[in-house]
């Protein structure tokens, strides 16, 4: 019997992609709802201190860690999901996973680097609870550095690519596992170099600090995905260093109350 008019009939192939696409989605989607579990229960475990020594390095480096998968591979899916379509095409040797651990293997070096920079601010810089900065002053620096990054030409050269992950692929692809491992190393630092400033806000709203974690995935999610008419980088940048001429300039108010 012929399919109703209006109603194309699915081929098997579609319907194989169709369900290779959500099986990659749910894969990440449970990814990130076990690693923001266990992010807030590693979060749980340091608020009890133990501040200097090495399992509480460990556990900083494990929180980090985890909150960075939480937070960058919901805006890395459309480049994972890309390669597997053009993967299958191809024919390529590699696989999703292999893409995917390459976005991954930059994300832990990053999150090893803050959870570094987070021991040494510890020694120097008193943190609130929620492992934010108590400094008025650094505070305000890191939003102001944060704004200025993004209205940089640099900034704008990474968001290109992480926007367009065809065009990335096309012209940087290879066949065979290494080389998918590779392609997410290199997609992956487009990613590191689009967003690791926005990830320093964090020490300023709070390390810990759900409703900021949470904030800033969707910030980079919509700045990847919108397209690039919407001037949501520069509209952000220059509200990041008012934001922190503000905080600067309520610290110098606050100093000059206390004299």
């Amino acid at each position: 019997m012929d399919a109703p008019v209006g109603r194309p009939r699915s081929s098997p192939v579609t319907l194989l992609l169709l369900r290779e696409r959500l099986v990659v989605l749910a894969a990440l989607a449970i990814i990130i709802v076990i690693s923001g579990w266990a992010m807030i229960r590693t979060g749980d475990t340091l608020m009890m201190g133990g501040q200097g020594s090495l399992a509480y390095a460990a556990l900083l480096f494990l929180m980090w860690w985890l909150m960075m998968m939480a937070m960058m591979l919901p805006s890395a899916a459309p480049s994972i999901l890309t390669f597997t379509a053009i993967n299958r095409k191809l024919k390529g040797g590699g696989s999703t996973g292999e893409f995917a651990a390459g976005h991954g293997a930059v994300w832990t070096a990053f999150s090893l680097a803050a959870a570094l920079i987070h021991l040494a601010f510890e020694r120097f810089v008193p943190f609130t609870g929620m492992m934010a900065v108590t400094s008025r002053g650094i505070g305000a620096g890191l939003l102001m550095a944060a704004g200025a990054y993004q209205l940089t030409p640099f900034k704008g050269a990474c968001l290109r690519k992480c926007r367009t992950p065809l065009f990335f692929l096309a012209r940087n692809w290879k066949s065979g596992r290494l080389a998918a491992l590779w392609m997410g190393i290199h997609h992956g630092l487009y990613c590191l170099g689009c967003c690791w400033a926005l990830m320093a806000v964090l020490f300023y709203g709070g390390v810990m600090e759900l409703n900021w974690i949470a904030g800033l995935a969707l910030y980079v999610l919509a700045e990847k995905l919108l397209p690039a008419r919407f001037p949501l980088r520069n509209l952000s940048g220059i509200i990041l260093i008012a934001w922190g001429i503000a905080v600067l300039g309520l610290a110098a108010g606050y100093r000059t109350q206390l004299k």
